[in-house]
């Protein structure tokens, strides 16, 4: 990197060094440590939150794209936490419109009573014993109760049951012996990590003492504080606080080790998904996610986003120390579920176009199956160098990070002395504020001097904040990129604003080109030449990282013409 791009990139990692202290320090630069962020910042705390790679790229990125109350934690009897997570997912769908919708969701049933004797067993022992489909009667109960627990604030419709006939209508490919189908509401996030950084960029913008520096590491305590190091510069500095906040996720174990506090609290799952381009799939789900248990008594989904397709997902214990990949025989386990729900659909690998993997955040879990384990949350606090309280995050699910982030905050704020002061229920997010009823009219006015498709694609990207988006690309020279879904200024902003790094998160993470099988090399390449005009990349350096980001898209399955 030339010396003059470093101090680009990095200078809110000056700043912070040069300010030598906060009042908290969050490690973990998920979902749920973003909101912590946010929320501490809304009561005028300093805080500051390190992530060792990007911003929403561990956990974070590789989500189901659900936010949804957890009809299968009814079976669990975590009713606090289905009671919280439809609460959760009904303000979501208030406060990031431009990101969460109502997401359609239909459940096909092969039997009438099948499940009503193992049901009660798996509720008392948590323990699945023989697969034992879920029949109707057993759906129909639990349906009822996520009504009930959906009544309050209710932002979406009640669930429905077809027959047979109805739903071989709807749903013309699927197998010809469901013999029931159940239809409810759920919501799905369109794009998770640009809503991810729609609440990050929320919460340095409500305090001036807030900061968040990606690619920065905590490497150990002090008796002040934390130890960090600028992964971009090698550089190490310390930064004293009052309270540390553990929010690595599935990794939380590993950060206290470095900490010299050594823990046995997490026990993550691996969940892995693959995205097809395939256009008979597509329309055999009929626009909606398709829920079900498949013959091994996983819940698994298949579910339209855009003109994709996304399949997952698997729950296999998993070494957070090890990188977590989807793997061939995962991707065959993908393959027959689909043959089971839509039998004459024929899918192969040719279709993928991307497949990631992740591990699950959960509680160390023994020999509990793994789809048993609690998906809630829980704090534990322990006592650093010199007395210093830190508090290790343990569980957590994206459709709770509000109220994770709340409940955190307030441990937080009692440690500190201090009180809340506001409250982040019902605080539009990003591009959520002010959303209109009338996009295609608020684009016409906010937006005159674009064309009619450009308007859409900049709001469906950025919600209301494509009115600044829009205001930047007019105050100078703007070039299209990739025929008009891009700009030269555009890329320009969401780097600077955004806080990219590398030519990867923004491919990755700030845009949905990686997901969605679109990030061929001429792509890239002109993303990349972009990217190193804003950022004063000398040729090697925008060499590199294109190649290093075409790396990535291989590795996660992208197209083969990718290294055309």
């Amino acid at each position: 990197m030339a010396a003059e791009s470093t101090r680009q990139v990095r200078d809110e990692v000056e700043a912070v060094a040069a300010l030598g202290r906060t009042r908290v320090v969050i490690v973990g630069g998920g979902i749920n440590g973003i909101a912590t962020l946010r929320d501490l910042a809304l009561q005028g705390v300093d805080v500051v939150l390190v992530e060792r790679h990007d911003f929403a790229s561990g956990a974070t990125a590789a989500s189901s794209h659900m936010i949804h109350g957890g009809i299968r934690y009814l079976e669990n009897g975590e009713f606090r936490l289905v009671r919280e997570s439809v609460r959760e997912r009904n303000d979501l769908l208030r406060t990031a419109p431009h990101f969460v919708r109502p997401l359609r969701t239909t459940i096909p049933i092969y039997s009438t009573l099948s499940g009503l004797l193992a049901a009660p067993l798996r509720f008392l022992t948590h323990r699945s014993g023989k697969p034992s489909a879920r029949g109707a009667l057993l759906i129909k109960i639990g349906l009822v109760f996520y009504d009930f627990f959906s009544r309050g604030g209710r932002e979406v419709p009640r669930h429905r049951f077809a027959g047979r006939r109805r739903t071989r209508e709807a749903l013309p490919a699927l197998d010809r012996d469901v013999r029931w189908s159940a239809t409810y509401y759920d919501a799905g996030v369109r794009d998770p990590e640009r809503l991810a950084i729609d609440v990050l960029l929320d919460g340095l913008a409500a305090h001036g003492g807030a900061h968040a520096l990606n690619y920065v590491e905590a490497i150990g305590l002090t008796e002040a504080g934390v130890r960090l190091r600028d992964r971009e510069t090698g550089r190490e500095f310390d930064l004293a606080a009052d309270v540390v906040v553990n929010a690595t996720g599935p990794w939380a174990d590993l950060t206290n080790g470095a900490f010299g506090m050594p823990t046995r609290l997490t026990g993550g799952t691996k969940g892995s998904h693959i995205v097809l381009d395939h256009r008979e799939l597509l329309a055999a789900t009929g626009g909606r996610e398709i829920f079900f248990e498949h013959a091994d008594g996983r819940i698994v989904l298949v579910y339209p986003i855009r003109d994709r397709v996304l399949v997952g997902t698997t729950d296999l214990e998993a070494d957070p120390a090890e990188p977590a990949v989807c793997t061939e025989e995962e991707v065959d386990y993908f393959f027959g579920l689909v043959k089971h729900v839509f039998p004459h659909v024929e899918v192969d690998r040719a279709s993928i176009v991307y497949r990631f993997a992740g591990i699950r955040p959960l509680p160390r879990h023994g020999d509990l199956q793994p789809g048993f384990v609690s998906r809630d949350y829980r704090v534990e606090t322990a006592e650093g160098p010199g007395g210093m309280p830190v508090l290790t995050l343990v569980g957590g699910k994206w459709t709770t990070f509000r109220a994770l982030g709340e409940s955190l905050a307030d441990r937080v704020l009692a440690l500190l002395g201090g009180s809340r002061t506001t409250s982040t229920l019902g605080r539009a997010i990003g591009g959520g504020r002010d959303f209109p009823r009338d996009p295609v009219a608020w684009a016409a006015r906010h937006l005159p001097a674009l064309d009619v498709e450009r308007r859409a694609v900049l709001f469906e990207r950025y919600g209301t904040r494509a009115a600044d988006v829009a205001a930047h690309l007019a105050a100078g020279d703007d070039v299209d990129l990739l025929g008009g879904a891009f700009s030269t200024r555009e890329i320009g902003m969401l780097a600077r604003v955004e806080r990219v790094v590398h030519l990867a998160d923004l491919v990755f993470r700030r845009t949905d080109l990686a997901f969605a099988g679109r990030a061929y090399r001429p792509a890239v390449e002109a993303i990349g030449a972009a990217l190193a005009a804003e950022f004063g990349w000398d040729d090697p350096r925008r060499d590199r990282e294109i190649e290093d980001c075409l790396a990535l898209l291989r590795a996660h399955g992208a197209p083969a013409e990718i290294s055309a």
